[in-house]
């Protein structure tokens, strides 16, 4: 039978047993598992032989107080002489198997990112989880949300963005520093606003492109009539090989950007006006 403080934790299949506190005041919270059937995770034999108990320390949801949990676990031995694993801990569904997260903190770690509008780095610090779980659970959550398919749009937007610092090392043999990272990831949005960001793929070529345009279905593809990108040679391949019945747009900053710089050129400009890439060391090689 649960008593007020199980309740209160709120754990399925996971009873308290008792509540201590330790010197520095973090309330430590001691459960074990309730007469929960279990089966050998190999050949799903039940268990009938306990072999002891083993004491693991799952991170759960925050409280007002600082509070740690112990799960005191019940060692169970396989009957099952044909099966190679000889013994197994249980576990329950809200702490699997090797799991060192409960389902619920976890979830809730995914819920932030997918629908509270947290970063995954804030998220992170919000639930004291690692940057890779938090992000697992983010995927979880989106990937049971948006459908197989986005909307259909009209006026599709394709544009890289850079994700973290590029990374270099030193060859020691010839003494040249060679850059060996540089993760480039290609989004695509609804350019009518409605959507906002339909994808993203990491790399920037013409083939990382071309494969999400790839995976919409043909009726998704034929339905956009206006692709706008920046002056990249690669993705005007990607839509000319996957919409080539769309009208391709270069944005209009990039015009202008392009119109700029050789304006330069064709003037000497010596003093380029700030945010033109038309260095004088450029245009003396022109």
């Amino acid at each position: 039978m649960h008593n007020d403080t199980t309740l209160l934790l709120g754990l399925d299949d996971v009873v308290v047993d008792r509540v201590e506190l330790d010197p520095d005041g973090t309330r430590v919270i001691h459960v074990t598992t309730t007469n929960t059937p279990q089966a050998c995770p190999s050949c799903a034999t039940p268990a009938t032989s306990m072999k002891g108990w083993e004491i693991t320390r799952p991170r759960d949801l925050s409280f007002p107080v600082p509070t740690r949990l112990l799960w005191h676990k019940r060692r169970w031995r396989c009957q099952q002489p044909a099966c190679a694993r000889s013994s197994f801990t249980e576990s329950v569904p809200q702490i699997p198997s090797r799991k060192r997260v409960t389902s619920r903190l976890r979830a809730a770690a995914g819920r932030a990112v997918a629908f509270a509008g947290r970063t995954v780095a804030q998220a992170t610090m919000d639930t004291g989880l690692s940057w890779p779980v938090v992000n697992a659970a983010f995927l979880d959550h989106a990937t049971a949300t948006l459908s197989d398919q986005p909307q259909p749009v009209t006026a599709l937007g394709i544009d890289e963005t850079r994700r973290g610092k590029p990374r270099f090392t030193l060859d020691t043999d010839t003494g040249v520093i060679e850059q060996t990272t540089d993760r480039w990831h290609t989004g695509f949005v609804d350019l009518t606003g409605q959507q906002g960001l339909l994808g993203q793929v990491e790399g920037r070529s013409s083939s990382d492109a071309g494969s999400w345009l790839a995976a919409r279905t043909q009726q998704w593809r034929d339905g956009v009539q206006t692709v706008a990108i920046d002056m990249s040679s690669a993705y005007r391949a990607a839509a000319r090989e996957h919409l080539p019945h769309a009208t391709l747009v270069v944005d209009h900053f990039h015009v202008v950007q392009v119109r700029r710089e050789a304006l330069c050129v064709r003037e000497g400009c010596r003093d380029p006006p700030p945010g033109c890439r038309s260095s004088p060391v450029k245009l003396a090689a022109v």
